[in-house]
Order: structure tokens, then sequence, then C-alpha cells
């Protein structure tokens, strides 16, 4: 069991300045492409289901590669790593800015996924390392922002390119933020012993990522194929159950797996994947909520919902600030509570939204959500892996950050579904009142322009229609957010409160 205090090295601020740029690069893209999907798919002569691959890709690729970031790292070192994922995703991305047909921009996606996947993990447990448990909090407060801001600011700086430059440049913007970071690392961050003799458990990686790539396929196709009345659909749910059953049952009987089990042993790690997971889901798919809905509802350019929605993130880079200075000082759990409550109440908020409210009151609320994830993020990160011994960080940090992705991802397929579920709902209950018998149509202004009686009043009507589902099935998604955000409120009480070095009964023996 490791113990002690973490070693400071000299040029610790390049370290995390480098670091930090780094999975920002990575965060933004995330998001950035989300408004520039319209000028890719004509570029690429794409249908609207196919574009949708070059998200999924992206995200599957993440997802996938995420949890062996701990092995790569044990088996060449970190900085060789981080250094080699950096330079494949700036490739990646040039790749991607290139690309001339669909089949091309998905490829380099993926490839873009697959880089990137590392970054994350690998700097979070470089950070936990460089910094003594003193100022962890204010390290994760670095960490978070970097993370949780990337989304945010992808659709404002996504949609400025856009419009100014080409959709290309979203991918080409990578360059001098990788070039930068690439250097830095290679300059400053000091190369951590490998051990030829780890290895990597073939059949649990194998497993895992079939059934991460299968599930999310399921639920990125679903909606489109009427879920399980498509062959398509059976055969991606029964081989993501396969390969997760197969990876359960290995992972418990093997020697050595793929995944530690034992690390599940430590309540605060087990609690706080759980936790992130919901997180994930609130955050990104709340966030894919928004862009139609300022955009499709309330009529607003792309940039200018970037804009609108940028208070979000300037509440989240707060709140993370705070936290991170009364970490130490104010019990944890409390801070997730707050953090709770926060999200909670934006949400409530929101389900009370129409077209017709005001800028100031959409930027208003998405400070206040962005303050509650600044209120969640960083003392969850800090309490999830508060009674981990160091040397099981790598492995644990890829598993947290795998629990976000899939959270993330299929939250935005389930709301996603909903949204376009309960409209076709909404509009067939909203229309069995709107009938030629109806009253309002005794009125000759009403009756003049939404004739039931002629095709053109029937198509105005039928808008109307449409449209008022349409919001009462954004509140229905705000509402099931909301839900969750409640729903996670026992999940606090679970955790042990957040110590600085695993020691006594609050430590997990791993060996």
């Amino acid at each position: 069991m490791a113990s002690g205090a973490a070693k400071v090295p000299a040029n610790r601020a390049a370290i995390t300045a480098c670091i930090i740029l780094a999975v920002i690069m990575q965060a933004l893209d995330t998001t950035i492409a989300n408004v520039a999907l319209p000028y890719i798919q004509g570029s690429v002569s794409a249908s609207a289901d196919q574009i949708n691959w070059v998200l999924t890709s992206y995200i599957v690729a993440a997802a996938i590669m995420t949890p062996p970031s701990g092995f790569l790292a044990n088996r060449f070192g970190r900085q060789r790593v981080l250094m080699t994922a950096i330079a494949g995703f700036v490739i990646a991305s040039i790749l991607c800015g290139m690309a001339q047909s669909l089949f091309e921009i998905v490829a380099f996606r993926l490839m873009q996924g697959f880089f990137g996947a590392a970054l994350v993990p690998i700097a979070q447990s470089i950070l936990l390392d460089i910094y003594t448990p003193e100022e962890r909090g204010s390290a994760m407060a670095l960490f978070g922002v970097s993370v949780m801001v990337g989304p945010v600011l992808g659709p404002v700086i996504g949609g400025w390119l856009t419009d100014n430059f080409s959709w290309r440049w979203v991918f080409y913007i990578n360059v001098p933020i990788g070039a930068l970071a690439f250097i830095g690392i290679s300059l400053f961050l000091r190369e951590t012993k490998s051990s030829a003799e780890a290895k990597l458990d073939w059949l649990g990686f194998g497993s895992l990522s079939i059934a991460i790539a299968a599930t999310q396929v399921f639920l990125d196709r679903g909606a489109q194929l009427d879920w399980f009345s498509s062959l398509e659909i059976i055969i991606e749910a029964v081989i993501a159950a396969s390969a997760f059953y197969v990876f359960l049952v290995h992972t418990f009987t093997a020697e050595r797996s793929f995944v530690n089990p034992r690390l599940f042993l430590d309540r605060n790690f087990t609690v706080g994947m759980l936790f992130i997971f919901i997180i994930g889901i609130t955050y990104l798919a709340s966030m894919a909520l928004m862009t139609p809905y300022l955009q499709t509802l309330m009529g607003y350019p792309v940039v200018t919902a970037g804009i609108v929605m940028g208070p979000r993130g300037v509440g989240t880079m707060v709140s993370m600030l705070i936290v991170g200075r009364m970490m130490g000082r104010i019990d944890t759990r409390l801070l997730l509570m707050i953090g709770l409550l926060l999200t909670a109440w934006a949400m409530y908020a929101m389900t009370g939204w129409t077209p017709d409210i005001s800028e100031w009151t959409v930027a208003t609320v998405g400070f206040v959500q962005g303050a509650g994830l600044g209120f969640l993020f960083v003392p969850l990160t800090t309490v999830t892996f508060a009674t981990l011994p160091s040397q099981y960080r790598a492995d644990a940090t890829g598993l947290y950050n795998l629990s976000r992705n899939v959270g993330s991802s299929v939250g935005i397929s389930v709301v996603s579904y909903l949204l376009t579920r309960n409209g076709q709902i909404n509009h067939e209950t909203i229309g069995g009142y709107v009938t030629a018998t109806n009253r309002a149509f005794n009125d000759p202004a009403i009756l003049h322009a939404l004739n039931p009686w002629n095709a053109s009043g029937r198509a105005a009507l039928d808008q109307i229609i449409q449209f008022q589902a349409a919001i009462i099935s954004y509140i229905d998604d705000f509402k099931l957010m909301m839900v969750l955000s409640i729903a996670a409120v026992p999940l606090v009480l679970l955790l042990r409160k957040g110590c600085s070095q695993p020691s006594g009964a609050h430590a997990v023996s791993l060996e």
C-alpha cells in the first residue's frame, strides 16, 4: 500500500499547464464538431443518419481505449504514452480536416478517439501524483475546468470557426494546441519507470470493447430502426449482452484480469463510479438538448446560441476554483449535496421554459447549472480516489473516465430518443383536440389563417402542433434529468469522508 507525500517536481507549474492544454484539446472535440455537422454533411454528401457517425465513432473509440490507459502507462511509461497520444490526436485531426468522403472522416474520427482516450486518465493520474494531498483539491479543480468546460466552449468555437472560415478548421485548431502540449511535456515531464512484465488481458479488453461498441451502436440506431422490431438491433443487443457476460465471468475468475475487481471493494471508488455515470448523463445530455432548443425553437443563430450557453462554462470555472480552495475545510459530502441541489434546481427551472424566455433567463439558469457541476466534479474526483493506493490510480482513473464517457453517450442517446418519441406522442395528443368542429374556428381571424378545410390551413395547423409538441418533449427530458439529479442524493450518504491518504479501516488492500 502506497502512502506518504507526493513528490513535488520543480517544474510542476509547467507540467500542469501542458497537461491542461492536452486535456482541453481532447475535451473540446467532444462537442466542437456538433455545430458543423450540417456543413460536413453537405461536403461529404451524407444522409442525416450517416452523418451522426462523425460523433458516435469518436465516442465509441474513446470509450473503448480509456480502460487500457493504465496498462499502457505501466508498460511504456507515462511520458511516452502521453506524447504518442498527443501526436496521434493531432495527426488524426489534420486528416479529419482533409477528409473528402464520409468513410474517411469517420475512420479518422475513430483514430482521433483512439489516441485521445488516454489523455484524460493519464493526465489525471499525473496531477494526483505531483500534488501533495492538501493541494489535490485545487489540482482537481484545474483539471475539472479543462474537462468540463471544454464541451461548453466547443459549440461557441466551432460555430465561430465554421461561420468565418470552414468546418475543416474545427479540426485544424487542434494543431497549435497539440504542438504546445507536445513540446512542453517532452521538455518538463520526467519519464516514469516502465515494466516489460506488464501484460494486457486481451480477452477482458476485447470483450469489454465489443460490449461498449455494440451498446453504443444499439442506442444510436435503435430509434431509427424501431428498436427490437429490427433484426439489426436484436443482433447488436445479443452481441452486447454476450460480450458483457464474457467480460464479467472472466473478470471474476481470471488470475489477472483486465479490470481488477478488488478495486470495487473500495466503497468510495464504487460509489464514485456510479456518481460520475449519472453526472455524465445529466451534463452532456443537457448540452445536447440546449443547442437544438436554442437554434430550432428559439431561432438563435449558431454563434448566438453558443454565446448564450457560455455562462454555463463560466459558472463551472468559478465554482471549481472556489471549491478547490474549500476542499479540506468543508466535508466533501456537503459540497456534493450543494452541487446536486443546484443542478436539480436548474433542471426544475428549465421545465418551465417556453421559446418566449429571455436570453438573460437562459444565461442565468445555465450559470447556476454550471456552478452545480463545479461543486460536483472537484469533490467527487477527490473523494473517489481518496482511499485508493497510489499504484492503482492509473487503472482507477481509466475506469472512472470510462464511466463518465459511457454515461455521456447513454444520456445523449436516451434523451434524443425520448425527444423524438415524446414529440410523436404529444403531436397525436394535441392533434386530437384540433378538429373541424372546434369552436375556436368560429373566430374569422383564426379561420382565415388556420382553415382546416384547405391544404395551407392544415399545414399551418400541423406546424403549430409540432412546435407545441416539441416544447413539451423538451420539458419531459428536463424533468427526467431533474429526477436523476435528485435520485443521486442518497449516494452522497454512502461516501466516506474524504481523507488525505489511504489508511486504517478506510484503506483497501488490493494485493
